[in-house]
């Protein structure tokens, strides 16, 4: 049944109203800031500020380890995603599950673990934690994930006994894979290696954290112009030529899949996985599987190990402090309200982003045209656009409405309502559209009321898919950091927040104690995705 135009708008108010007001209207903001910082376009000025010596350094050093750690993600990546896609061995699906963890675990959580692994206080005994070799390293750790699902996917779908026609015919293993194989995954590797270049390009949290005052991506330096230098037409610029270049990344991202399709007869296959058949196939899955364990597992160990050291030697002094106020962390409350603030933010954030993802799933489930289309665009638009442009956006332009909520905590549920609000609307949109209509119309001619309706036939349906759309905001929400720190209040730090304060103080007790708050965000965080997962749609119920 389609919905009559007054009832979709109706629907649509509150979503809309809610993103053209803390979304469009903040990066159109930092738009006019950037190029009219005066009310009127001035080129001199603004090429003025793009000659500084900092801003190609930046964009070079962006564009650079992008690059870079892209590269070593997929390599790192590869064969694992072959072991997974080729063989079958004990405790798989658990590993596969493993291999997860770090890719949904906050920033902060991941450039605090590398602290732990590089730093001064590591096993190492050496600083590489503020080196481009940590970055890249925490990068490929971070990301690892998005390559493996991805290719192990598509390769898994490929028959093996194409490659096993072109050994027949005298190909080595090596020709085979790439002159049969690598063509076929050329398009799987192309989208993970885009997902992983826009992350690492617009990454924040590791390189403000790991990179010191040496590295700056262009995240980063929009940060410190705009916060610690209180340059704010620099920060307007580069947030521009961000913006610019994402734009240019998606599209070419868009162009490149549609060069790389390689089509391919789909065949019914039981399944391409099988145990290993002989040693050397056994030392290559054991050697893989070791690895994947000391590049994912060493620095949540680390991490772990780190919280419970003390002076006196293991315990959970770092833990108990988090309950006192003291000079060393850099905090104005106890840290402990900082764990306190980040599960009452994440509520709101969960409780706001569900009931607005609702509606907005709704008009893009149930509308018609072009309105209910570009409300899906909008909706997902966030999720394109950098943390930091929004924070940055939110002090540049919020300033000008009636009530300057720059000022008050509900600023901060409200932007990570923004990043939240895709995740909910993504779970939600697929269930409403497979849901039979002729449901609907049976219950009404047994004479249910549309009310009735509702709650026997769509709560049921919709109500899990809302749960696991609540339940991502949640994880979200406590991992925020981007926009976080530009607008959050010394009074009302959140985990992250507290995290990086914590990290940038000298004194084993604020190490500790940043370390003992990063393993409860790690646990917290883990918590809500395993609730998540358990959280089972029926079959039907997915398109």
């Amino acid at each position: 049944m389609t919905m009559t135009r007054p009832r979709t708008l109706l629907l649509a108010a509150a979503p809309l109203a809610f993103l053209m007001v803390f979304f469009v209207y903040p990066v159109l903001s930092i738009l006019v800031r950037g190029l009219a910082p005066t009310g009127s376009i001035d080129i001199g000025q603004v090429a003025a500020t793009l000659s500084r010596p900092f801003i190609p350094e930046v964009v070079v050093f962006t564009f650079a380890q992008a690059v870079a750690s892209t590269l070593l993600t997929v390599i790192a990546a590869l064969p694992a995603a072959f072991v997974f896609a080729r063989f079958e061995f004990r405790g798989r699906r658990l590993v596969s599950a493993l291999a997860l963890v770090p890719f949904v675990l906050p920033t902060v959580v991941v450039a605090a673990a590398f602290a732990a692994l590089l730093g001064p206080r590591g096993p190492f005994g050496l600083r590489l934690d503020q080196t481009l070799f940590a970055i890249l390293l925490a990068h490929v750790f971070y990301n690892f994930a998005i390559v493996l699902r991805i290719v192990a996917a598509a390769w898994e779908s490929i028959d093996p006994r194409l490659e096993d026609a072109a050994r027949t015919l005298g190909a080595t293993r090596w020709q085979a894979f790439r002159r049969v194989t690598l063509p076929l995954l050329r398009g799987a590797i192309g989208s993970a290696a885009a997902i992983v270049f826009l992350f690492t390009f617009t990454s924040f949290g590791v390189i403000l954290i790991l990179g010191g005052p040496t590295f700056a991506t262009i995240e980063v330096e929009i940060y410190r112009q705009a916060v610690q230098l209180f340059d704010l037409q620099a920060a307007a610029l580069l947030s521009l030529i961000q913006l610019a270049f994402l734009g240019v990344l998606l599209i070419a991202h868009a162009a490149y899949q549609r060069r790389a399709t390689v089509a391919l007869r789909a065949q019914v296959r039981a399944t391409t996985t099988r145990t290993p058949r002989n040693k050397g196939e056994r030392a290559f899955v054991g050697a893989t599987l070791i690895g994947m364990a000391a590049l994912l597992g060493l620095p949540l160990v680390m991490l772990v190990e780190r919280s419970l050291q003390t002076g006196s030697g293991y315990g959970v002094g770092n833990y108990a402090a988090l309950a006192a106020t003291n000079d060393a962390t850099g905090l104005f409350v106890p840290p402990l309200d900082a764990i306190r603030n980040s599960l009452v933010f994440a509520v709101a954030t969960t409780m706001l982003s569900t009931l607005l993802g609702l509606a907005a799933s709704h008009v893009i489930a149930n509308g018609r045209g072009r309105f209910a289309r570009a409300l899906d665009v909008l909706v997902t638009l966030p999720l394109g656009t950098s943390a930091v442009i929004v924070g940055f956006g939110f002090l540049v332009a919020l300033g000008s409405l009636p009530i300057d909520l720059r000022v008050s905590p509900l600023l901060i549920p409200i932007a990570h309502s923004l990043v939240a609000l895709p995740f909910v609307v993504r779970a939600v949109v697929p269930v409403m559209r497979s849901m039979d209509k002729r449901l609907h119309e049976a219950a009404a001619t047994l004479g249910a009321s549309p009310s009735q309706v509702w709650r026997r036939i769509d709560v049921p349906i919709i109500g899990r898919a809302a749960l696991v759309g609540a339940g991502f905001a949640f994880a979200v929400s406590l991992g925020e950091f981007g926009a976080t720190l530009f607008i959050v209040r010394p009074e009302t730090p959140t985990m992250p927040v507290a995290i990086f304060r914590m990290l940038g103080r000298p004194g084993d007790l604020a190490f500790g104690q940043a370390m003992a708050m990063a393993t409860v965000l790690m646990v917290v965080t883990a918590a809500a995705i395993v609730l998540i997962d358990r959280i089972r749609l029926p079959r039907s119920e997915i398109v």
